[in-house]
Parts: structure tokens; sequence; C-alpha cells
């Protein structure tokens, strides 16, 4: 292919690399690009559509992301299959059928970023260390404390009694309405703000959604996982299966062998391993799902507002066609950790099936906190904090990055371009728990892999540890990674103690 014609229009809004990564989208979905024809060089693109080479750069970029394309070093780029898996055909135009679902009761997490696992020494459970690591801890330097504060104190002066009230069981209506906004331009979500139940952190959502589905169900989960999630299922009797993942995720041949019902994904950023799951694994799990009556994807959106190459992945719930996908999102990552505030979407047609087993409990999110979180978004303080946040984490990545690779300990750094934490091989004949309970004796408190997996924990050759950065400063980063690189020396690996490479 010599070259792609591709109308853009420079008077939109939306960034050029989007226009034309959503123009070879479709022709690669409706078969005008086929499988494995290969598409023009980005500098022969650039030169025919008069833009820089970059912009064509990140929408090829976008596109390998997502599964549409592949790269071959030396050959370029080219299409992959995705049309016989799956009918996408008007997803993205297709209009949304805007059904009202009533009930007699409708007037009336942590989140998905792993549990940290319990298996390491008294040391590593010190509860103070110079340098953290943290896969929880996020910014909160820059927040905008004082509109929330004038929100919250403009709700109890004007709505006191109203506010004060219990509200609806589902959560109130005018939130409800502002996160399926957002989801819809956001993450492609498709839903009503019926379809959206908000509950007190994801475990809360999980515990309803077992009551609703049934025991019976086994739940196939990725292994490394989040753990609080799997001990969710275990504590409320569902039996778990372990099922592998390969550079795509979940492996859907391995997730056939076993007699699973639910399969819990975090297609968008799986943690810990940071894969982002391409479109035709996807496409292959939503057959997994649709060949067998009662079966159901649980769709963990970990993490998806923090991308930072390219934009956001779409999620999995958008390209559901069969209402397989029950879609779970948290505030607790795009606002603040305390805002225990979590929210499912459900296909409709287990809503009357939810309403039955569960409609009886009381919301667990107060009044007052939900129309504070819908006002924070309705005035855009939410988007506002949102990409000032991507802007802090984006810059706090890059450093951690550039830091890593000076030192000759680090054999290979994965997980990069999104999330808040970065994983490192580590070139050392200790093993992993040596170099955690080393650290945390020099006041370092790092993670290991081997913490995240349910049972079969593969044998590596080098440890691999898991390093977060939201809550820690540059200099703190920069300090913390040469502490360890001084722990790293004293176990004897390095001698002399490594220096940074120049």
């Amino acid at each position: 292919m010599k070259e792609l014609a591709i109308t853009l229009d420079t008077e939109k809004k939306q960034p050029l690399y989007e226009q034309i990564y959503e123009a070879l989208r479709e022709a690669i979905l409706q078969g005008r690009i086929l499988q494995g024809e290969k598409l023009p060089s980005t500098r022969f693109e650039a030169e025919y559509l008069q833009v820089s080479r970059s912009t064509v750069e990140l929408a090829y970029d976008q596109l390998v992301s997502e599964g549409y394309i592949h790269s071959e070093p030396y050959r370029g780029y080219f299409a992959c299959d995705v049309r016989e898996l799956y009918n996408l055909t008007d997803i993205r135009t297709g209009e949304m059928k805007q059904k009202q679902f009533r009930t007699e009761n409708q007037q009336g997490t942590a989140e998905a970023e792993g549990l940290h696992g319990e298996t390491g020494s008294s040391l590593q459970k010190q509860t103070s260390y110079e340098i953290d690591f943290s896969l929880n801890e996020l910014s909160m330097d820059n927040f905008p404390y004082n509109g929330l504060s004038k929100i919250m104190k403009n709700l109890l002066l004007d709505h006191g009694k109203q506010i004060m009230s219990s509200g609806s069981v589902f959560g109130e209506k005018n939130l409800k309405e502002t996160i399926c906004d957002y989801l819809y331009h956001a993450r492609n979500v498709r839903c009503t703000p019926e379809q959206i139940i908000i509950g007190a952190g994801n475990e809360y959502l999980q515990l309803m959604l077992i009551q609703m589905l049934g025991t019976s169900h086994g739940v196939a989960m990725e292994s490394p996982t989040y753990l609080r999630a799997y001990r969710t299922f275990k504590n409320a009797g569902l039996s778990v299966r372990e099922v592998a993942l390969d550079d795509a995720g979940m492996r859907v041949d391995l997730l056939r062998k076993t007699d699973a019902g639910i399969a819990y994904v975090m297609p968008s950023h799986q943690f810990p391993l940071g894969i982002v799951m391409p479109m035709k694994r996807r496409l292959e799990l939503l057959n997994w799902a649709v060949e067998e009556p009662e079966r159901y994807i649980i769709e963990d959106d970990y993490d998806s507002e923090f991308r930072y190459k390219g934009k956001p992945i779409p999620a999995l719930q958008g390209i559901d066609r069969s209402g397989r996908v029950i879609y779970l999102g948290t505030f607790s990552k795009s606002i603040a950790s305390s805002i225990r505030v979590s929210y499912m979407v459900l296909p409709e047609h287990l809503l009357e099936r939810y309403q039955e087993c569960c409609g009886f409990y009381a919301c667990t999110v107060p009044n007052l906190m939900q129309q504070a979180i819908c006002q924070f978004m309705q005035e855009g303080y939410f988007e506002k904090n949102l990409n000032r946040m991507r802007a802090i984490y984006k810059s706090k990545h890059d450093f951690m990055l550039a830091e890593l690779k000076k030192y000759s300990w680090v054999r290979e750094i994965m997980g990069e371009n999104s999330g808040l934490h970065l994983l490192v091989e580590v070139d050392t004949d200790c093993s992993e728990q040596d170099v955690i309970e080393a650290c945390a004796e020099q006041q370092i408190r790092v993670y290991g892999l081997s913490e995240y997996y349910i049972s079969q924990n593969p044998k590596r050759e080098y440890p691999i540890l898991l390093l977060g950065y939201g809550g820690l400063t540059e200099g703190q980063i920069a300090d913390g990674l040469q502490m360890i690189d001084e722990v790293l020396a004293e176990l004897k690996k390095y001698q002399p103690i490594s220096v940074h490479k120049e």
C-alpha cells in the first residue's frame, strides 16, 4: 500500500492523530484494509497527508496498542485480523436504545490497585519507611481542596434537609446521569443511567454481584491479579479458577478448559503486569462469553485514566453486543483514595434480577458525597484535576524511567506508559524476598511480583520488583533508587557499589 487517503479537518477540536487513528481503525474493521496488508511508512504517510511524522506515529502507536495493527522490525506495520471474531458493525455510530428502567424502589475499591501481599517478613510489615514505593499512594498536593470544600458547604447550606436524607437505594439519579455521560465520552461505555449502581468500593459491588449471580458460577481470574477481588470471591464461597496470562492478557484457550461461568479481567491495564489487552483477545473473550448462557465478564477498568502514550484504550463493555460485560469503575484514583465511591454498569437484562436480589439494601454512599461528586464533575473540577494529575504522573513516570536506565542492575523495565507503577527485573543472584527484606532493613519499602500470584508462582531466574511513584516526589524517587543500588551492592552482586551511568 503506497498511501492512505484520509480527509483531515484542521478546524475540528479533535487532534489530527485521533482523526488518522479513527480512519484507519474503520478501514480495518470494514475490510478496506485486509489482514496482513502493509500500511505506508510513517514518513511516507506524513508527507502524503502534509502532517508531522510524530502525528502519524501517535496514530500508529494507538492502533498497535489496541491490536488493530502490529509492527515487524525493519519491515513496517501490518493490519491484524479482527473482523471474523466478532460483529463490530456500527459499534461507534449506532444509536443507544434509551430504555428507561423504573422500579418501586427507584424513588426511595479497595480499588483495583491490588492488596499488598502478606508473605513479607516482620521487617516488611513495619509502619514507617524512609522511602515507600507504594502502589497505592497518590499525589494530593495539587488537589482542588477549595473547590470541593465550597461545593460541600453550599450543598449543606442550600439543600441540608434533602442532602441528609437516605436517598435512592441504587444511587442518586443526577450522579448516575453524570457518570453515564462521562463513561460514554471517556471510555466508550454505552449505558443508560438506570444501568448504573453506586456503592462504597469495588468489594461491596462484587459482593452484590455474587448474591445476584449465585455461587454456582466458578470465577476465572488472571494470575498474578488483584488480590482483594480474589479474597472477596473466595470468602463469598465462589470457586476461583486461576488462568495464566501471555503478553495479550488472560489466555482464552486456558479459560475454556475451566468450568468458570465468570471471567474477571482488567483489559485496559492489567494489575500488576500492566498488560493492555489487544482487540483480538478482547473479541476472543467476548466469544467465550456468548458460547454458553449465563456466562459473564467482569471488567475492572483499573487505572484506565492514566495512560501516557496515545489516548485511553476504550472499555471492553463498549464493544459488547450481547450484554455479557459487567463494568466496574471507581473514583478512588481519579479523585482521591478516601473517596470510597465505585460504580457498576449492569447489562439491561440483569437489572430486574439485581432489584429482586439486592434492591432492599440501602445505598452505602452518603447522599452528601454523591451530590458533591456530581457537582465536582459538572462544574469542571473533575476534568481539570484529572488532566493535571495525568501531567504530574507522566512527569514522574518519565523521571523514574530515565533514572532506572542509569543503573546496571536493571535488566528490564516493564509496564511503562500507563498506571502508577513500573516493574523492574533485577540483575542479582539473590531471591526476590532477600532483596525486599534487605531494602526493608534500610528503611526502603519495595514490592515483589510474587506476592500477587494466586498459587502458581512461576520460577524466575531474576526477581521482579514493583515500584510505585504516585505518592513520591522526583527527589524521593532518585534517592530511593540510589538506596536500592546500595542495598544490592551490600548483597555482593555488585562490587564496588554501583553508580549512575552517564
